[in-house]
């Protein structure tokens, strides 16, 4: 048997260095890609609970119709902050537009109370439990896709895969987040 030259070894070790890295490369760029659609399923699980909100608005905003001329701005408000949730883009923009929409319809809650006849309509009271369902719905689907924006952000974060996601162009995602303003309470003005 002939004797392997020093070029030959080097060469072989090579070879098994590079296809150690291509077969590393590949299982880190699929787990990204995995993670990565894991906060893009869990965004969709958001979207799609905002719009269900957004569509009980309408029916919410007839319902209460009967309120006088004063408070009329509060339903405006709630009309208004819908309108912006359904035109938000971002993570950021939806976060926003959501706690604008919760602040809005807080308010309309408020006044509704000095309605007995509207509070005790079956139709407002159907309204109040699915909108309370589906802030419970919103509320797991955030934390869901916190969750998954976590294991996507480290994963992209942490070596060896903070190599490859500047190579394949990985980005961190945003988190959804209430914005600074849901620190205050709402004002509320009955005057």
């Amino acid at each position: 048997m002939k004797k392997l030259s020093t070029g030959m070894i080097a060469l072989i070790v090579v070879i098994a260095l590079l296809v150690v890295f291509s077969v590393m490369a590949v299982g880190v760029y699929n787990g990204m890609i995995s993670t990565r659609e894991n906060v893009n399923t869990a965004q969709a699980a958001i979207d799609a609970q905002l719009m269900r909100r957004a569509d009980l608005i309408p029916n919410l905003v007839e319902t209460v119709k009967g309120l006088s001329a004063q408070e009329q701005s509060v339903i405006d408000s709630v009309t208004e902050a819908r309108t912006q949730l359904a035109g938000a883009q971002s993570m950021e923009e939806k976060a926003a537009a959501n706690d604008q929409l919760s602040s809005a319809l807080s308010r309309l809650l408020m006044v509704v109370e000095n309605y007995p006849e509207i509070q005790s309509s079956q139709g407002y009271i159907s309204l109040m439990d699915e909108l309370s369902g589906t802030e419970n719905r919103i509320t797991v689907a955030r934390t869901d896709y916190n969750e998954a924006v976590k294991e996507y952000n480290l994963k992209i974060t942490r070596f060896p895969g903070s190599l490859f996601a500047g190579i394949f162009g990985f980005e961190k995602a945003e988190y959804f987040t209430a914005p600074d303003s849901a620190q205050d309470a709402p004002q509320v003005d009955f005057s």
